[in-house]
């Protein structure tokens, strides 16, 4: 069965569908998409839009609470990389 066949399909079910199974339904689509990957880091690894999320929470976090460093001293800092 092909894409557009499953896809007939699964509508036909959703249809018809509880409210019950509505909520497994959008779970299981919600659980999918935290899993796609939606980007690479440097060293070509890919990223999940779960994993993509926690880092940016972690990067506002860091922001909030000024653990960040200026463009002057990070190409100080980098002159002795």
């Amino acid at each position: 069965m092909g894409a557009l066949e499953l896809r007939d399909s699964i509508l036909e079910y959703i249809n018809v569908a509880d409210e019950r199974l509505l909520k497994v339904v959008k779970a299981v689509i919600e659980s999918y998409q935290e899993e796609e990957i939606v980007a690479f880091s440097v060293d070509g690894k890919p990223i999940t839009r779960a994993i993509y999320k926690e880092e940016l929470a972690a990067a506002k976090l860091d922001i909030k609470n000024g653990n960040v460093i200026s463009q002057e001293d990070l190409e100080k800092e980098s002159e002795n990389w």
